[in-house]
C-alpha cells in the first residue's frame, strides 16, 4: 500500500527512545533495506537468515571499528509494527554512541525518518486505522489515568468499530438505493426503506453521543482551567498553596503581593486542574504594576473554563454575594462561590449570614472543607457517568467531522419523511460515508496525513 504516495520505498530510521543520557537508546529501522544495513554492520552473524521476533547480541562495527555491544531485535514483515521489516537496535544510552550507531545506519543507506514516519506507515500498511494511528499520539502524551484509558481504548479500535458498523450499513442501502435506480423502469424496491429510517435514528443517536462526549474528552486531553478570583488579601495565594501542597506563591498580610498570574497544576480524579493564582481585583490602585496584574487577572477570568471566587466570609455581606453572581451570570462565567476565613464563624453565623446562596465555606490556613472543595470542582465540571463510558471523542479533527456526518444523517432523514425519490436520497448518504471514512482513513489525502501525523515525535 505504500506505493499510494511518493517517497515510501526507502528505509527510515530513528531514536525511538528519548534523547539524553540513559541506561540504553533504542534505534528503529524500517523499510525493504533495514536487514540489509544492519547485517551490513553486525558481524557476528548473519541477521538476514535469522527467524523474525528474535534478540541477538553482538557488537556493531563501521569499518572495523567497534561502536558499541547492543542487542538487536528481529521483526520481518508483515508481522510489525508498521507492516515493513523493523530491525530495532539496544545501544548503550549515551548520546555520542547513538549518534555513532545511527550515522553509520545512514551510511549504509537508511535515512531520518520524519516525526510520526513509522506509525503513518503503520497506517499506509493497513496496520492501523487513521483513529487508531491518532490515538498513538494521545497515548504518547497522556499524563493521567483517564487520558491513558482513552487512548487505549481508540488503539484497540473501539472508536473505530463504531463507525465501520454504521459505514459497512450505510453502503448496504446506498448499494440497493442505487440498484433500485438501475431498474427504476421495473418499479421494483431492494431497501427496505422502514429498516433503513431505524438504521438513520439509531446512527443519529450513536453520532450525537459522540458529538456531546467531546466536551469531557477536551477536559480528559488538555485538562481544565481553574482561575482563583477575588478581592486583595482573601487568601488566594494560600489557598493555591493548600492546593498544591507545597508553598507556590508567596503569603503576606499586605494586600496586593500577588503581582502577576501563577499556574500550577493538580490532579483531581485523575482529571488535570490548572489552577491560576491571580492578583487580587480592586477598582482603585495607585500602584502601576498592581493595576497590570489586576487587569491580567480580570482577562484570565474571562478565559477559563472555571473561576473560584474566593471571598472573606468576615468582610462580605450576603447583598455582596448576590450582586457578584448577578455580575459573573451577566457575564456568562461558570463559577463557585467560596467563602474564606471561616476559623472566626461558626457554622450557625455563616448559615444565617448566607443562607440561600448556592457557596461553600472552607478556612484555607487551617486547611479545612479543601477536600470538599475539590470534589465539588469535579463534579462541577466531570460529568462521572459519562467518565465510565467507553467511547470519548478527543479529537478536533474527528468532532469537526461528526458535525458534518450529523447534518448529513439529518438530510436523510429529512428525505425519507419526505419520500424522496432515491436519486434525491444518494448524495446525502455519500456526504455521509465521506466524512466517516475521512475520520478513520479509508479516503484520505497527504494533505490530511502531513497534518496528522506532524504532530507526532520522531522515531514513532
Amino acid at each position: 500500500m505504500l506505493n499510494k504516495f511518493s517517497g515510501w520505498d526507502d528505509t527510515i530510521i530513528a531514536l525511538a527512545t528519548p534523547p539524553g543520557i540513559g541506561a540504553i537508546g533504542v534505534i528503529r529501522l524500517s523499510g525493504s533495506r533495514s536487514f540489509e544495513i544492519i547485517n551490513s554492520l553486525f558481524p557476528s552473524k548473519d541477521l538476514q537468515k535469522q527467524p523474525s521476533h528474535t534478540l541477538h547480541i553482538g557488537f556493531i562495527k563501521e569499518d572495523n571499528n567497534e561502536l558499541d555491544e547492543v542487542v538487536v531485535s528481529l521483526f520481518k514483515n508483515p508481522k510489525s509494527y508498521t507492516g515493513e521489516d523493523v530491525v530495532e537496535i539496544s545501544c548503550h544510552g549515551s548520546p555520542y554512541v547513538q549518534q555513532q550507531v545511527l550515522r553509520a545506519c545512514i551510511n549504509k543507506g537508511g535515512r531520518l525518518a520524519k516525526p510520526g514516519e513509522f506509525t503513518q506507515r503503520a497506517f499506509l500498511n493497513g496496520k492501523l486505522d487513521l483513529t487508531q494511528a491518532e490515538a498513538v499520539a494521545d497515548l504518547i502524551a497522556s499524563n493521567t489515568s483517564a487520558s491513558q484509558k482513552t487512548a487505549l481504548h481508540n488503539i484497540r479500535g473501539g472508536f473505530s468499530e463504531v463507525l465501520k458498523k454504521l459505514r459497512e450499513e450505510l453502503i448496504q442501502f446506498s448499494a440497493l438505493i442505487e440498484l433500485e435506480l438501475d431498474f427504476s423502469q421495473e418499479d421494483v424496491e431492494f431497501a427496505d426503506k422502514i429498516k433503513f429510517y431505524q438504521l438513520i435514528e439509531e446512527a443519529q443517536k450513536i453520532t450525537i453521543n459522540l458529538l456531546q462526549s467531546f466536551q469531557l474528552g477536551n477536559v480528559i486531553k488538555n485538562g481544565i482551567s481553574v482561575a482563583i478570583i477575588g478581592q486583595p488579601n482573601v487568601g488566594k495565594s494560600t489557598l493555591l498553596n493548600v492546593l498544591l501542597n507545597e508553598d507556590r506563591a508567596i503569603v503576606s498580610e499586605i494586600a496586593g503581593t500577588t503581582r502577576d498570574t501563577i499556574e500550577e497544576v493538580i490532579n483531581i480524579n485523575e482529571i488535570l486542574f490548572r489552577l491560576i493564582d491571580t492578583a487580587g481585583i480592586r477598582e482603585h490602585t495607585a500602584d502601576v504594576i498592581e493595576g497590570i496584574g489586576v487587569e491580567r487577572s480580570l482577562e484570565k477570568m474571562r478565559s477559563a473554563d472555571i473561576i473560584l471566587y474566593l471571598f472573606d466570609v468576615n468582610a462580605y455581606t450576603k447583598n455582596d454575594l448576590l450582586k457578584m453572581e448577578d455580575d459573573l451570570k451577566q457575564q456568562q462565567i461558570r463559577y463557585l462561590l467560596v467563602g474564606n476565613k471561616t476559623d472566626v464563624l461558626n457554622k450557625e453565623k455563616l448559615s444565617e449570614k448566607f443562607g440561600g446562596i448556592d457557596c461553600m465555606f472552607i478556612a484555607a490556613r487551617q486547611k479545612e472543607g479543601i477536600n470538599e472543595l475539590k470534589e465539588k470542582l469535579f463534579h462541577s465540571m466531570v460529568n462521572q457517568q459519562a467518565l465510565s463510558e467507553n467511547t470519548i471523542i478527543t479529537n478536533s479533527r474527528h468532532y469537526a467531522a461528526l458535525l458534518e456526518v450529523e447534518r448529513s444523517l439529518a438530510d436523510i432523514k429529512a428525505g425519507l419523511d419526505n419520500k424522496l425519490s432515491g436519486d434525491l436520497l444518494t448524495p446525502d448518504i455519500h456526504r455521509c460515508l465521506h466524512y466517516i471514512s475521512e475520520i478513520t482513513g479509508d479516503i484520505s489525502n497527504e494533505t490530511i496525513l502531513d497534518y496528522v501525523f506532524s504532530k507526532f515525535c520522531i522515531g514513532k
